[in-house]
């Protein structure tokens, strides 16, 4: 179903996507309330949208700062981040939305379906993933994706990346499936593996950038099934 410039997908039970072009938001509702993860390019109302599927109360979390990622926020009272996110946010996205904090270990109680956050640094300061233990599920922001993770920038450090990315590892025995903010949905959390090895093979300078598919000042990087976009010149 197509509203505007979004197209809504249901996943699940009282659970869609929301795709805006190349990024994606989820809606999921629970008996309480509905949880909205990231609010996409801000090029149209995911407001109208999320309102349109739920009537119940809704809760907007960004997994980072991102202007893909937040680019709606201002249709909304309020906005959940984790703290390290804040100064990118302000920076990147001037908004009108208040912010308030996100920590490690919090649980999302929507009623009859729980998320908890991951603090996950790497792809920015102060991302999150969600995981929905009941569910077996994993909603990974930018941090897990076929397509290539943009690794580029001040606030990007593969370093942090690689940490976050084995934090996730030890914790796969709690999910089955990802839910990526990007590229093919749902993916694999072998692609987890994946990342690591070739994140640490690009950190070590032992792959050979290519040009990019689109003007950005960034090489891409692709091996073993994981691919990034970096500012290492090779």
């Amino acid at each position: 179903m197509a509203e505007g410039n979004f197209e809504i997908v249901k996943i699940a039970d009282n659970s869609w996507r929301i795709e805006d072009g190349m990024v994606r938001a989820f809606l999921f509702e629970g008996t309480e309330r509905a949880l909205l993860v990231d609010s996409g390019f801000g090029e149209g109302n995911i407001r109208e949208v999320v309102e349109g599927l739920t009537g119940k109360p809704v809760m907007l979390v960004n997994t980072h700062g991102d202007d893909d990622h937040t680019g709606c926020n201002s249709l909304f009272d309020k906005a959940y981040m984790h703290p390290a996110e804040f100064a990118f946010y302000y920076e990147a996205v001037p908004s009108d939305a208040v912010v308030s904090p996100l920590w490690e270990g919090d649980i999302i109680d929507i009623g009859g379906r729980k998320f908890e956050v991951i603090l996950i640094p790497g792809h920015t300061p102060g991302s999150i993933a969600l995981l929905d233990r009941e569910n077996r599920i994993l909603i990974s922001g930018d941090t897990i994706s076929e397509t290539p993770i943009f690794m580029f920038g001040k606030v990007r450090s593969v370093p942090a990346l690689i940490v976050s990315l084995e934090k996730l590892s030890k914790l796969s025995d709690s999910f089955d499936t990802v839910y990526p903010s990007h590229g093919p949905f749902p993916v694999s959390k072998d692609l987890i593996a994946k990342e690591i090895a070739v994140a640490r093979k690009l950190i070590n300078g032992e792959l050979e950038g290519q040009d990019p598919p689109f003007e950005i000042p960034a090489r891409m990087y692709i091996a073993d099934g994981a691919a990034f976009f970096y500012d290492l010149k090779k």
